[in-house]
């Protein structure tokens, strides 16, 4: 795997329509993967999205690292949280904060394949993190938001048997 570079770019908030994990699962009419894949990528101990606090990019609109002192398991994965504030909003509500597709590339996931991200390219749609593999592909992924989801939406349950790149 190529060394990953620090990207100085901050992501883009939206507003366009979409609808919640839990929503997504109804209004696909089939059921999620038993086990629902997170990216952890990049992580020999099982880390999710690279150590990168999830409720801090829907809450504070930034990327930040997480602090292993905020941490908690979910999903197979540790999950790693910048505050203890913001581990705890997280234990309450973790569908409002978990990134959707798993934190893997929602662009690569439109396309019907699991690839890692980059913590900088990211995007909150209706409240929903999207991460993406880098910022050329979160500026694809920009152009229609709309419908990358609705294909994403559609490939997310078959998605657990493949790959991952």
């Amino acid at each position: 795997m190529s060394a990953l570079l620090p990207l100085n770019r901050r992501g883009l908030l939206l507003g366009a329509a979409a609808a919640g994990f839990a929503g997504q699962a109804r209004a696909m009419g089939g059921p999620l993967p038993k086990t629902i894949p997170v990216n952890t990528l990049g992580s020999t101990q099982g880390v999710a999205i690279r150590g990168f606090d999830p409720v801090a990019y829907v809450r504070e609109g930034v990327p930040r690292r997480g602090l292993p002192e905020h941490s908690i398991v979910r999903d197979e994965a540790l999950w790693c949280f910048a505050s203890a504030e913001n581990k705890a909003l997280f234990a309450a509500d973790p569908l409002r904060y978990l990134p959707a597709f798993g934190g893997f590339c929602a662009y690569g996931t439109s396309r019907g394949y699991l690839v890692k991200t980059e913590p900088e390219a990211w995007s909150v749609v209706s409240g929903r993190l999207y991460l993406n593999y880098d910022l050329g592909t979160r500026a694809t992924w920009l152009r229609d938001t709309a419908t990358y989801i609705a294909r994403a939406e559609r490939l997310w349950p078959t998605l657990g048997q493949r790959d991952i790149r």
